[in-house]
């Protein structure tokens, strides 16, 4: 072989092992949904990871890093390198609200994190299943009564407005509830159903296909008014519980980002959330598309942050970490 273009291939070896790095790690970006599959945020997530990939020319997966309410996941990505190789979608509560109860807060969301978008909205529901034989609230807060033994409920995760929800619930009821963290929705559903616990709150989203399929039975909504995915269904407020409590799911990515990278993909989940067939598939698992700029999710967070501080500190409740 010719001496120089020996030493030309010598000396490139380097710079191609480089490149075939590079092109490896901008060739995949995960998703990271810190709960577990089969649930309406990680349905989202699947579609969203499906209709971007294109638009981004990257090969998009979903990986769900359950555990510590959320916070396996968040981790993940606060720890991630800046390269779009990793991003998170989770609840805007699992950000506002796991800083709130930590007594040292394992991030700080503002300083952490890159906002990309608002991808969509969901509310949340007051869930019975076979075991508690009710059609309404009012028979609901009876059935308990008349059963202190059997109070226990479900919510996907401590530190969640569930969480928070169901604590508000029993000083409304002034009756004593026993909560039950779960990792996600799906398995609150299959143990009501299956009566190992009395009820649960949960999302829309999760619990209308077993509502549809009448496995459980949603009798009241967290909404200011009536869902439009099961607008029979009173709210809260009008069975006399005062409190609202919607939520929705967010994106965002680890500081230090490219900001072109946070650009092109906040504009490609919201191009994907704009197409049809996806709005068709996520309304019908009552998820409401939205797909809004960072500075709308900037904005959701901080508004969000405001209204549930006081809620939460009233409670006492605190993570020891």
């Amino acid at each position: 072989m010719d001496r120089r273009k020996f030493m030309a291939g010598c000396l490139g070896l380097p710079l191609l092992a480089q490149a075939g790095e590079a092109e490896a790690q901008a060739g995949l970006t995960k998703i990271i949904f810190p709960f577990a599959a089969g649930a309406g945020g990680d349905t989202l997530c699947r579609l969203v990871a499906q209709e971007i990939a294109p638009m981004l020319q990257r090969t998009v997966v979903v990986e769900n890093r359950t555990g510590g309410d959320g916070l396996i996941g968040i981790k993940a990505v606060k720890g991630a390198s800046p390269d779009g190789s990793m991003v998170l979608v989770t609840t805007g509560p699992t950000m506002y609200l796991l800083p709130m109860v930590e007594t040292t807060p394992s991030f700080d969301t503002a300083k952490d994190f890159m906002p990309v978008s608002l991808l969509a909205r969901f509310e949340f529901a007051l869930v019975v299943g076979p075991a508690m034989d009710v059609s309404d609230f009012k028979g609901f807060v009876a059935w308990l009564k008349a059963h202190p033994d059997n109070t226990s409920f479900g919510v996907p995760s401590n530190g969640t407005i569930p969480h928070f929800a169901g604590s508000k619930l029993e000083r409304d009821l002034g009756i004593p509830l026993t909560r039950v963290p779960y990792r996600g929705s799906a398995p609150i559903l299959n143990d009501i159903i299956g009566g190992h616990i009395s009820f649960g709150i949960t999302t829309v989203a999760d619990a209308l296909p077993q509502h549809r399929a009448k496995g459980v039975r949603i009798i009241a909504i967290s909404s200011a008014e009536r869902s439009p995915f099961a607008p029979e269904v009173p709210t809260l407020k009008e069975s006399g519980i005062d409190l609202v409590a919607d939520a929705w799911y967010g994106m965002w990515l680890p500081a230090g980002s490219p900001p072109e990278f946070a650009s092109k993909l906040g504009a490609a989940a919201a191009a994907a959330l704009a197409k049809p067939d996806v709005k068709e598939k996520l309304t019908a698992i009552g998820l409401i598309p939205v797909g809004s700029s960072a500075d709308g999710l900037t904005k959701e967070l901080a508004a969000n942050t405001a209204f549930w501080q006081p809620i939460v500190k009233a409670t006492g409740y605190k993570i020891e970490n």
